[in-house]
């Protein structure tokens, strides 16, 4: 089993970076954990319930306990090739890293138009100002994103299209295919 993981602030562009290679493998999404969670508390999917949410599970399970959950949810598919979608700590990395090489992929981009992505998205828990996506990006980075982001093996900067996203996005996972 191939295990290969992505990293990006809110409204980075993981999300549609793996779209370009759902066919490739099956896609995990980390916070899908989290949405989880909200349901089965009967609670909106809005940003302030998932990042309380989000840091209950980790206060009480340890800061590993999301990947744990997505271990779980890997062996259970057995799949020759899985991407994790929202790799937030290095506590993470550790858990996926005892069993495979786990390389990791960041997806950067501006402030600005990450913004304008979420803000256009307008999915249930997207910031409505700057001033929410703030406060979002702080509390991602407190579970340990921005080094996440540092160690990454492979970087894309998302500044220009989808499509342009997309095939950088497949061109680098063939390459980590073929090199793992």
């Amino acid at each position: 089993m191939k295990v290969i993981a992505f990293c990006g602030l809110p409204g980075s562009g993981k999300t549609s970076a793996i779209e370009s290679i759902k066919d490739l493998g099956y896609i995990i999404t980390m916070g899908d954990i989290v949405r989880n969670e909200a349901k089965i508390r009967n609670l909106e999917y809005t940003g302030e319930n998932l990042g309380k949410i989000a840091k209950e599970l980790r206060k009480m399970g340890g800061q590993d306990i999301i990947a744990i959950k997505c271990f779980e949810l890997i062996k259970s598919e057995n799949k020759d090739i899985i991407f994790v979608d929202g790799i937030r700590s290095i506590a993470e990395i550790k858990i996926f890293r005892k069993f495979w090489k786990f390389p990791l992929v960041a997806i950067t981009v501006s402030e600005k138009i990450r913004f304008k992505r979420l803000f256009d998205r307008n999915r249930g828990d997207d910031p409505k100002t700057l001033s929410d996506l703030k406060l979002r990006d702080e509390r991602e980075i407190e579970f340990g994103l921005m080094e996440i982001l540092s160690i990454a093996d492979y970087t894309i900067i998302n500044d220009t299209s989808i499509e342009e996203l997309k095939e950088k996005t497949r061109k680098i996972i063939l390459e980590i295919l073929k090199r793992y």
